[in-house]
C-alpha cells in the first residue's frame, strides 16, 4: 500500500493534463503495455474470485483461464493497430472518443459512455470487495484488529484507493500493473509447488478426494455444466475483445508496431498467473472436504485462508502484496474510465466543455468510488461471489462493447442506428436478469428470470446483440465516414 502510495505521487508529477490522466501520453513501452493488460484483466478477479469458483463449482471455471489465450490473440489481431491509429487520429482520450470517430454519431457515443459507466460499477465494486475482503483475513489474524469488521475494511482500503487514483491517473495504474506482474507471475509458480505438496499424494490425492465428495467437481465442466461453461467459454474467448478496461491500454502504447510483441507477453504472464487460479481452489476444496481445514464462511475467502494456514508466511506476503497492487491498479483502471464516460465522453456528445476537466475528473473519481463500495456492501449483503459479480462486469461490457467496437471496426457496412440499438438491448437484457434475481430483506425485486442449462446471461445478450447489429446493419443506410477513418478500417 506505501509502494501505491508512492508511486501515486510519483506519477501525479507526470500527470499535467486530463490527457495524461486518461491516456498516459499514448507513451507506454511494450513491457508496461504488455504487463498492464494481462495484469488488468487478472486482478481482484482472478486472484480472488478465480480460486472461489474453483472451490465452489470445481472444474467449471477453468474455461475461463483456458480460453484466455484465443481472447488475447482476438483482442490483438482485431484492435491492436486500428485502436492506436484511430486514437492518435482522433486524439482520443477515451475508447467513446474512438467510436465516435468510426460512427460519427454522438448517440453513439452516449450510448458506450452509458454502458461503460454501469459495467465499471459492477467490475469496480469486486476490486473494492476482493480487496476488502483479504485485507479483513489478513487483519483478523492479528491481535489488535482481530474484530475488524468488513465495512472498516472497506473504508481502509478505498482511501488509499482513492489517493492512489486521484493523484496519479492511469499512469499510476499501468506502472504499478508493470511490478505487480512481475511479482504474481513468480508467486503463481511457486504457489503451484506449494499446492502440489500440500497433500503426500500430490495433485493425483486431491483429484480423489474431490471426486470421491462430488464426481462432477472434478469432471471437464464442473457442477456448471457443458452448455453453461460454453457460455464462458464464448463470453471470455470473443467477449474479451470487449473490456474497455484492457483494449483502451492498447491506445496508449508508443509505436502500432509494439502489438505483434505485446500479445505473447501478456499470453504468457496471464498462463503463469492463472496458476493460482485453478491451484488455490482446488486445493481449498480438497482440504475443506477431507476435514482438514473448517468449512469456509465464503467461497472468495479461499485464496486469504490457504495463503495464511498452508504457504510459507514469506511466499504469502509478497503474493499479497501482489494481489493489493493488482487490485488497486485495476481499480484506478476502471474508475479512470467511468471518469472519462462522465466528465469527457457525455459532456462532449452533449457539446458541453469543462473547464478544469483534470481537476472535475479527479473529484468524479471520489464520487465514483463512494458509489461503487455501496454496491460492493449490498452485493455482499446479497451473497454474490467476487467472481460472480465480476462476471456480470464482464459480461456487461462484452454484450455492448464487442458488436460495436470489435464487429464493427472490422465490417465496414456496421451502421450507427444498429450500434444504438444493440447497446440498448444488450444493457436492458444483462440488466433486468440480474434485477430479476435479487433478494433484499424487504422480499424480491422483480421477477425471477431462470436461464436454462446454466447459460450466462452476459453471453446470451452478446449474441442477441451481435445478431441485432448484424441484421440492422443490412437493412439500414451504410453511412458515411471520413476518408482517413476509412482507410484505417480497411487495414
Amino acid at each position: 500500500m506505501l509502494l501505491c502510495i508512492a508511486i501515486g505521487i510519483w506519477a501525479l508529477r507526470k500527470t499535467k493534463s486530463s490527457h495524461d490522466f486518461f491516456m498516459a501520453g499514448r507513451s507506454l513501452g511494450v513491457m508496461v503495455t504488455a504487463f498492464a493488460v494481462f495484469s488488468t484483466t487478472l486482478s481482484g478477479f482472478g486472484f480472488v474470485g478465480g480460486p472461489g469458483l474453483v472451490y465452489r463449482m470445481g472444474m467449471s471455471s477453468i474455461w475461463m483461464v483456458v480460453i484466455a489465450v484465443l481472447g488475447f490473440s482476438i483482442t490483438n489481431y482485431l484492435h491492436g493497430k486500428k485502436l492506436r491509429l484511430l486514437s492518435e487520429l482522433g486524439d482520443s482520450k477515451s475508447l467513446p472518443d474512438v467510436v465516435f470517430l468510426r460512427y460519427n454519431n454522438n448517440g453513439t457515443r452516449i450510448l458506450i459512455a452509458i454502458a461503460i459507466i454501469l459495467g465499471v460499477l459492477g467490475y469496480l465494486a469486486t476490486q473494492i470487495l476482493a480487496m476488502s475482503v483479504v485485507l479483513k483475513d489478513i487483519l483478523n489474524e492479528t491481535e489488535m484488529f482481530a474484530e475488524m469488521t468488513l465495512g472498516t475494511s472497506m473504508i481502509f482500503s478505498c482511501s488509499i484507493l482513492v489517493f492512489y487514483s486521484v493523484t496519479g491517473g492511469i499512469i499510476a495504474s499501468v506502472y504499478t500493473d508493470l511490478i505487480q506482474g512481475g511479482v504474481m507471475i513468480v508467486a503463481a509458480i511457486l504457489i503451484f509447488f506449494t499446492v502440489m505438496y500440500t497433500f503426500d499424494g500430490g495433485i493425483t490425492e486431491m483429484n480423489q478426494v474431490i471426486q470421491k465428495d462430488d464426481p462432477t467437481a472434478i469432471g471437464p465442466w464442473g457442477t456448471l455444466g457443458m452448455i453453461g461453461c460454453m457460455s464462458w467459454v464464448l463470453m471470455f474467448g470473443l467477449g474479451a475483445s470487449g473490456q474497455p478496461h484492457v483494449i483502451t491500454k492498447l491506445m496508449m502504447n508508443k509505436k502500432v508496431s509494439d502489438v505483434k510483441h505485446i500479445l505473447p507477453i501478456s499470453i504468457l504472464g496471464y498462463l503463469f498467473s492463472g496458476l493460482l487460479w485453478i491451484s488455490i481452489g482446488l486445493v481449498m476444496r480438497a482440504l475443506v472436504v477431507s476435514g482438514q481445514h473448517p468449512e469456509l464462511a465464503s467461497a472468495d475467502e479461499a485464496a486469504s485462508q490457504f495463503l495464511q494456514h498452508y504457504a510459507n508466511p514469506v511466499l504469502a506476503g509478497i503474493v499479497f502484496a501482489g494481489l493489493f497492487a493488482a487490485i488497486m491498479s485495476t481499480a484506478d483502471a476502471f474508475l479512470n474510465l467511468g471518469t472519462a464516460a462522465v466528465m469527457h465522453d457525455i459532456p462532449k456528445a452533449i457539446g458541453k466543455t469543462i473547464k478544469n476537466e483534470l481537476q472535475w475528473a479527479r473529484i468524479t473519481t471520489v464520487i465514483i468510488t463512494l458509489i461503487a463500495a455501496f454496491f460492493a456492501v449490498w452485493a455482499s449483503d446479497n451473497g454474490d461471489l467476487v467472481a460472480l459479480l465480476g462476471a456480470f462486469g464482464w459480461g456487461t461490457f462484452a454484450a455492448a462493447i464487442v458488436p460495436v467496437v470489435t464487429l464493427g471496426f472490422n465490417w465496414r457496412r456496421g451502421t450507427a442506428i444498429a450500434a444504438n440499438i444493440s447497446i440498448i438491448v444488450s444493457l436492458l437484457m444483462n440488466f433486468i436478469v440480474k434485477i430479476g434475481k435479487i433478494d433484499t430483506r424487504f422480499g424480491s425485486i422483480g421477477i425471477d428470470i431462470d436461464i436454462p442449462y446454466g447459460i450466462d446471461i452476459g453471453a446470451l445478450s452478446m449474441l442477441v446483440a451481435l445478431f441485432l447489429f448484424i441484421s440492422i446493419s443490412f437493412l439500414t443506410k451504410q453511412d458515411k465516414l471520413e476518408t482517413d477513418v476509412e482507410e484505417v478500417l480497411q487495414i
